[in-house]
């Protein structure tokens, strides 16, 4: 176990005497409508019911020079939680569920650069040399998964239990893109097999730690755009296609005893610089198709009735949990992203198999790769504070209400359509 010294703060959580576990069912939102959250209050009045919020474990488990830290047992072992971070999560989180919106915890974890929690934390066959932006979960150690386990089972107790007092969170993603993991999830150089094998390791065990304080909240798999093909460029050990990495984790899954999982995908389009994703060449309708983007959103509902994936006879569930669309620096920029809009909520609305469209982002950052995905505009000088609101906002605010038929008509001719009525279902 990593050996911290005594928290300033005595404050001790138990994880066996924390909240009653929730019996409640997993709530049926009134609307598809979900965010990245930056701006509590503007989100709320964007009116969301689904809210996707980073949680980074490295930040959250406390080391030595940590100001503020609080004891939590897991397992008949003592863990220290950095308070600071995890009163900053109650910040985000109370004010959107006290709403009724929805909380989704995205978990990743930042390498620290303490050498001492990055060799608990980072699994030992990330790449020695760093490159890359989120490395996996250590799934491989008994001393890694301990940590792993126990930091779930604090935001599990924190947000999940009965009574939770620090707001509710139903949804549990784990990872970032794992079946792109030279980037998001890595693993160093392994075969697909493999790195599903250790995937199913860390979504299981954060499964088992939700279980002990929630019946019904769920764990999701957090996959990109890349459906029958890896990422080009990327060795096929660091980067594998998203079908194949879903059967393999499923069959694991089986394998192993099968468990309530669910998908949280990313149809960003085929070229994320260009917002025509009514355009997208390599988003075919059928079970080939290279990519799963806004335009063929289907395929992925379809591919989940297979009897082999079915959970208690039932679809697993998908979330749309990250996915945007650019606003070009030309003069018909901002019309096209927000037909984009348009036509995306048409498509979400004819997918009964998905409950979520997770916006991202709230407001442009400048070091995403040249990518204005924002509801908001950057305001000059700024990584990430709001300027103004795009036109997209507006009708981004009227989806799913009396308002949203007119305000979307304009999109019709712009990406080529008499009616929304010819976009496909299931």
């Amino acid at each position: 176990m990593l050996r911290l010294l005594p928290p300033l703060l005595s404050l001790v959580l138990l994880a066996q005497g924390g909240p009653a576990q929730d019996s409640r069912p997993f709530p049926a939102a009134d609307s598809k409508k979900g965010l990245q959250v930056q701006m509590v209050d503007d989100a709320l009045a964007l009116g969301i019911r689904h809210a996707g919020i980073n949680v980074n474990l490295a930040a959250l488990l406390a080391d030595a020079g940590t100001a503020h830290r609080v004891g939590f047992r897991s397992e008949d072992r003592e863990y220290f939680i950095n308070e600071d971070y995890a009163r900053s999560l109650d910040r985000q989180i109370k004010p959107l569920s006290d709403a009724g919106v929805l909380v989704y915890l995205i978990l990743i974890q930042y390498p620290s650069r303490v050498p001492e929690k990055d060799a608990v934390l980072i699994h030992p066959k990330a790449r020695a040399d760093g490159k890359y932006i989120i490395p996996a979960f250590n799934t491989a150690t008994e001393t890694g998964l301990r940590h792993y386990r126990a930091l779930i089972e604090f935001l599990a107790a924190r947000y999940s239990g009965e009574k939770s007092v620090s707001g509710q969170v139903w949804g549990y993603i784990v990872g970032n893109e794992v079946n792109s993991q030279f980037t998001w999830y890595n693993l160093g150089h392994i075969p697909v097999a493999e790195a599903a094998m250790e995937y199913e390791k860390a979504v299981r065990t954060t499964h088992d730690a939700v279980r002990r304080h929630s019946l019904h909240a769920r764990c999701y798999l957090s996959f990109d755009h890349h459906w029958n093909v890896s990422v080009p460029g990327i060795s096929p050990t660091e980067a594998y296609k998203t079908k194949e990495f879903l059967d393999n984790f499923a069959r694991t899954a089986r394998e192993h005893g099968d468990f309530e999982w669910h998908v949280a995908h990313h149809p960003y389009p085929d070229d994320l610089g260009n917002p025509r994703t009514w355009e997208d060449k390599n988003a075919w309708p059928t079970e080939d198709s290279p990519h799963i983007t806004f335009k063929n959103l289907e395929v992925a509902t379809r591919h989940m009735n297979r009897p082999d994936l079915l959970w208690q006879g039932k679809p697993r569930r998908i979330i749309l949990s990250e996915q945007g669309l650019h606003c070009l620096d030309t003069p018909d920029g901002e019309t096209l992203q927000a037909a984009g809009f348009a036509y995306v909520w048409e498509k979400l609305r004819r997918q009964p198999g998905i409950d979520a469209l997770i916006w991202h982002r709230h407001v442009d950052h400048t070091q995403e790769g040249g990518l204005k995905l924002g509801l908001w505009t950057t305001k000059p000088g700024t990584i990430s504070e709001p300027g103004r609101k795009r036109p997209f906002y507006d009708l981004f605010q009227k989806a799913d209400t009396p308002a949203w038929d007119e305000a979307a008509k304009f999109a019709l001719p712009v990406v080529g359509l008499k009616s929304w009525d010819e976009l496909k279902g299931p």
